[in-house]
């Protein structure tokens, strides 16, 4: 299994075992899920051109998500 594959198991076992305790722990499991999440959507959105030749945005494709663009 990959690094990563294993972190997203280990990321949403804490979230799962977290759940109901009054400690905080909940909170510091799902903020460092979405962190991993949002290091994903940077990953992705470097990955993708942005514009023609000035670097300008380009239009959205009909159903493509500005997000993951």
């Amino acid at each position: 299994m990959s690094s990563d594959t294993q972190q997203h198991h280990d990321l949403l076992s804490a979230v799962k075992a977290a759940q109901g305790t009054q400690d905080g722990s909940f909170e510091k499991a799902v903020t460092r899920a979405f962190e991993h999440v949002f290091e994903h959507l940077d990953r992705l959105n470097s990955h993708v051109s942005t514009g023609g030749s000035e670097g300008e945005e380009r239009a959205l494709k009909p159903d493509e998500s500005p997000t993951l663009r």
